[in-house]
């Protein structure tokens, strides 16, 4: 009975951040569709070619002017970064990776000032004509209200995190008329490996569905591209054709998020304020676009001149790398965007070039260039082919992507397995599973901790998650009662355990668990220590300064997402 009254309100739960996920989408197209217009389209006599139009009665006033775009772009950039880094660096780049580091740290809670720091300087950024998506804005802005949802019903942690995952499913669902992909894909970016839950999933396919529906009889029930051609495949040839274009992704692939992420480093080691950079960043691209300002904005409409054989060999080839620059430089530079939409571009750019080299259906293999590039540089191959169909609503494109993409992803995954490749996602918030997920993890300590109590003589109420994550990410010791710490850490080389007393000690301290390839392990399991376990060590401190040479108390897993997030605060290191 406790379980079917929790469902129902998960249940309205669910309904209404669907109706808020479709109208923050709504309201970002709506401030980003009119800054576009009053600005590239009055200033510059230029309006990036979209698949969705609401101010339709708006027009270039002049011919177009390169050199304003580049005013244009570069005050955009400028005015977003001085919004982002100002009231809330946590809302810089591509938003989606926002949302799932905050998953993972802090059970998906947002502060309430990136809502609207992340859509105003979000719609100024593409707006102005920054080369990136609005999906990762939409994502970050829906999420976030979710968690204001969750915060005020004052919900578990666990709960706040389904809420949180809803608003995303919703707010992207409402953009890309996608309801089953983006409900997918909301789950699947969270992991590198697959960690869906059924029920969970239910009820964010549902929230999705209400967020499409709202924006159905609102703006209408067209998909977000249109296909004008038979994508019917029956020939064999044309299966083995696929076959090895989804190889062939697989390998561009590799490329997409190291350009991204090496372009987003570059930038980081600029010695100048983070609020300056996305200036200069939109700069680059208005250089670009002086030659190709096909570059700017998210590249709906340029995507679906692919889709419709439009866009001659040179030109998709040419498109497709400048794209990636362009998108580096306006997100990688601190820009507010997403990555999904320029993923997309250059998947039905690179497509098209594949189908006119060999002769075959240019508008087949544009959409499974989309669904394949985008699917192994996320790792979200599932909501990748179910996205695609849905955004195009076309169904008998599903077996053919299904191929594309299991190749891609397969290959991709091969690269990054055999070479030391430094980034192998576009979301380097990605965890393996949630094995590596501080935030499940701290539960995982307290039982540890809990087992351990006559040792550490610690009040249970006195366990909190704020000092759990502390220890975890950053190696801050806790201090017990009678004078001994807490420590948490990395072992730098093979060590064996002494063993006295029916306990473990590493030289002088007490080891009371070891975290090894995603497991918490008893010392009774282990024997020797190997290099990279990390341990949960009791002792006293002059007992933890003895291992310094065969011991760090920073966790090179938990402090992945505090790195992150510390370099986005531009703080250089965790201390020690």
């Amino acid at each position: 009975m406790k379980e079917l009254k929790n469902d129902v309100k998960l249940f309205l739960d669910a309904f209404f951040i669907g109706i808020i996920g479709a109208f923050c989408a709504e309201i970002f197209i709506l401030l980003l569709d009119f800054i576009s217009k009053y600005t590239l389209g009055k200033i510059a006599g230029y309006i990036p070619p979209d698949t969705i139009h609401i101010f339709n009665n708006i027009t270039n006033s002049h011919q177009y002017n390169p050199w304003l775009v580049i005013a244009v772009i570069t005050i955009g950039g400028l005015i977003s970064g001085l919004i982002v880094y100002t009231f809330a660096p946590e809302a810089e780049g591509h938003g989606t990776d926002t949302v799932i580091r905050a998953f993972h740290r802090t059970g998906g809670y947002l502060r309430p000032i990136v809502v609207p720091v992340k859509i105003l300087a979000s719609a100024i950024t593409i707006g102005t004509g920054g080369a990136a998506g609005r999906e990762g804005p939409t994502a970050l802005f829906s999420a976030g209200i979710g968690s204001i949802y969750a915060n005020w019903k004052k919900v578990s942690i666990q709960r706040r995190q389904t809420f949180v995952i809803l608003g995303m499913a919703a707010g992207l669902s409402a953009v890309f008329k996608a309801p089953l992909g983006t409900a997918i894909f909301a789950l699947e970016v969270l992991y590198i490996r697959s960690e869906f839950q059924s029920k969970e999933l239910m009820f964010i396919i549902f929230g999705a569905l209400v967020a499409y529906t709202i924006t159905g009889f609102l703006f209408g029930w067209e998909p977000l591209f249109h296909i004008n051609s038979n994508l019917n495949v029956t020939d064999l040839y044309i299966f083995l054709l696929i076959a090895l274009f989804g190889i062939v992704s697989g390998i561009v692939s590799v490329f997409v998020p190291n350009i991204f992420y090496y372009t987003r480093d570059f930038f980081r080691k600029i010695p100048i304020k983070p609020h300056f950079k996305p200036a200069i960043g939109a700069f680059f691209v208005g250089i670009i676009a002086i030659w190709y300002p096909e570059v700017l904005g998210g590249g709906y409409g340029w995507i679906q001149a692919a889709i419709n054989a439009e866009l001659g060999l040179k030109l998709m080839l040419i498109l497709f790398v400048l794209k990636m620059l362009a998108f580096a430089f306006t997100v990688g530079s601190g820009g507010s965007g997403g990555v999904f939409a320029p993923t997309l571009f250059i998947g039905a750019m690179f497509g098209g070039v594949f189908g006119y080299l060999l002769h075959q259906n240019v508008t087949l293999f544009a959409l499974l260039g989309m669904a394949s590039i985008f699917a192994a540089a996320a790792r979200t191959p599932l909501a990748s082919v179910i996205m695609v169909v849905e955004m195009t609503n076309g169904y008998s494109l599903l077996v053919p992507a299904i191929l594309s993409v299991f190749f891609a992803f397969f290959v991709h995954l091969l690269i990054v397995s055999k070479f030391k490749i430094k980034y192998v996602t576009l979301y380097e918030a990605q965890l393996i599973d949630k094995s590596y997920s501080p935030i499940f993890q701290i539960d995982k300590l307290k039982d540890v901790l809990l087992c351990n109590i006559d040792l550490i003589k610690l009040p249970p109420k006195d366990i909190k998650n704020y000092k759990l994550l502390a220890l975890l990410e950053s190696g801050k010791p806790i201090k017990l009662p009678d004078g001994q710490y807490l420590f948490f850490g990395q072992i730098l080389k093979n060590m064996k355990l002494k063993e006295f007393d029916h306990a473990k000690y590493l030289l002088n301290t007490r080891v009371l668990y070891i975290f090894r390839k995603g497991e918490w392990l008893h010392p009774k399991e282990v024997k020797e220590l190997y290099k990279g376990d990390e341990v949960l060590l009791l002792g006293k401190k002059e007992d933890i300064e003895d291992l310094e040479k065969i011991f760090t108390p920073v966790s090179e897993i938990f402090s992945k997402l505090k790195i992150q997030e510390m370099a986005i605060e531009g703080i250089k290191e965790i201390k020690k």
